[in-house]
């Protein structure tokens, strides 16, 4: 492959990872909407199933009263059968009107507390899937900085960015610099001392104080006297 066709192929990459990238990012940006959309709808459906909750209290409310209505004219027509069959037989009449108001308000009782069940199970999905979906959003938003983090850092140690290479080199040179200088101060500061003990030992020296390197004559007095 030649080198025109080398560039051509880096470039191509290079346009293509952008164009990537940036397709990648606004499909995050899309789930983000689609998400807080999502929150707005699941609101709307915590709305809805309240109005539910309240019709079936109604409903509820409604059954009741007729059963205990139901129980009333039964225990009239119960009572009144001794001393007035045909006040009993009202009480019965009112009793199948009743029964078939209870049966009504009952079968709507059955279905609004179904399509509340249903509809709370549908929300509890729906909130689960979306906090999975917001979870994973977030993975990959973190996952991508901590990425761009590593490269970055990779990059200054391969190489690939030249200033902070020659800043690296920089301070190796200055500690480097340093290091030669306090070593030079240090055996400045060893020849002061070792110049001073050497005056000192003279001074000694001319004073009497302390003798000199001994002669040869001194020295042969020495063992003679032996």
């Amino acid at each position: 492959m030649s080198v025109w066709r080398k560039l051509v192929t880096a470039v191509k990459g290079g346009v293509t990872e952008a164009a990537e990238s940036v397709a990648d990012n606004q499909a995050i940006r899309i789930l983000e909407q689609e998400i807080r959309e999502a929150k707005e709808e699941l609101r709307k459906s915590d709305h809805a199933r309240t109005q539910i909750l309240a019709k079936c209290k109604l409903a509820q409310q409604k059954v009741d009263g007729l059963n205990q209505s139901i129980a009333e004219y039964e225990e009239h027509a119960r009572k009144a059968i001794d001393t007035d069959r045909q006040l009993a037989l009202d009480c019965a009449q009112r009793v199948t009107e009743l029964s078939e108001q209870l049966q009504t308000e009952q079968t709507y009782l059955d279905q609004f507390k179904k399509s509340e069940v249903q509809l709370a199970n549908n929300i509890s999905q729906a909130k689960a899937n979306l906090r999975r979906l917001e979870q994973q959003v977030d993975m990959v938003k973190a996952t991508e900085s901590v990425q761009k983090a590593q490269v970055a850092v990779s990059s200054r140690h391969l190489g690939a960015n030249s200033k902070m290479k020659t800043a690296t080199e920089s301070l190796d040179r200055i500690q480097k610099r340093q290091n030669l200088r306090a070593a030079e101060l240090e055996a400045a500061e060893e020849l002061a001392a070792d110049e001073s003990t050497d005056d000192l030992e003279k001074r000694l020296q001319a004073a009497g104080v302390k003798g000199g390197n001994k002669s040869a004559e001194d020295e042969l007095s020495r063992i003679l006297g032996k």
